[in-house]
């Protein structure tokens, strides 16, 4: 069965902005912690939390972090994600989650692009490799010693579910990587899709986050897709649009 992509966010750190502007104003400050948290609960922190960032203290972006649910992933993104080692995870086990009725797979958009004949030769052979699972399954017996030897056979389409948890300093590094156009296209939709949530939470601290390109010149030189331009311009409408609705509220 074909899946969707679907990202939560799950839960994350009460007042997030203000959280970093506490870390930060206490290594300026002779002032108490209590009276730092009052006055800093007292007053928006958005321009000083970017002044901050603008300075190069993102130390303290590390007090504040980001926990995130996602299904309809394939083990290909799962495979790139793991690469970002300052982040926590919790994946569902292939080990002890047995797909005995089936499994869900991602669809690559270039080969739905190919049209109907081309996804009906992509779903034939995600059901080749449901039998084959099935097959060594009743081979090796029942339980968990069965399906770690079966799951060699299932594809890198093969549909997981997870649970990852950021800090701030990291989820801007993450960005910087996979929200860029040369990015791979199914951790590129991921990040995406976290950082426009992450920005109905604290647009401080991410309004700028995103390709390099949002903040200088492009990083990839030679292999830049040379759409900085509007990347730009589309950041732009997006912080509009967000301005827009928060006066509205």
């Amino acid at each position: 069965m074909q899946v969707k992509l679907k990202v939560a966010l799950i839960r994350h750190t009460l007042s997030p902005e203000e959280t970093v502007a506490l870390g930060a104003r206490l290594c300026y400050s002779r002032a108490t912690i209590d009276d730092l948290t009052q006055r800093v609960s007292a007053k928006d922190q958005s321009d000083f939390v970017q002044k901050i960032m603008g300075m190069g203290h993102e130390s303290v972006l590390e007090h504040a972090s980001f926990t995130f649910g996602a299904e309809g992933v394939s083990r290909v993104l799962l495979a790139q994600l793991t690469r970002h080692r300052l982040a926590s995870f919790s994946v569902q086990s292939q080990r002890y989650v047995s797909y005995e009725n089936g499994f869900g797979y991602i669809v690559p958009p270039k080969i739905e692009a190919l049209g109907d004949e081309a996804k009906a030769e992509f779903e034939r052979q995600m059901q080749q490799m449901h039998e084959w699972y099935c097959a060594w399954q009743e081979k090796l017996g029942t339980g968990e010693g069965s399906n770690e030897d079966a799951r060699f056979v299932l594809p890198g389409a093969c549909e997981t579910r997870l649970m990852m948890t950021m800090n701030v300093r990291e989820l801007r590094h993450f960005f910087s990587l996979r929200m860029c156009s040369r990015a791979q296209w199914e951790i590129r939709a991921m990040a995406t899709e976290m950082h426009r949530l992450c920005m109905e939470v604290a647009p401080a601290l991410f309004a700028d986050a995103g390709p390099g390109c949002l903040r200088g010149a492009c990083p990839e030189g030679a292999k830049s897709c040379g759409k900085a331009g509007e990347i730009k311009r589309e950041r732009q409408a997006m912080i509009a649009g967000l301005m827009k609705n928060e006066g509205e509220e």
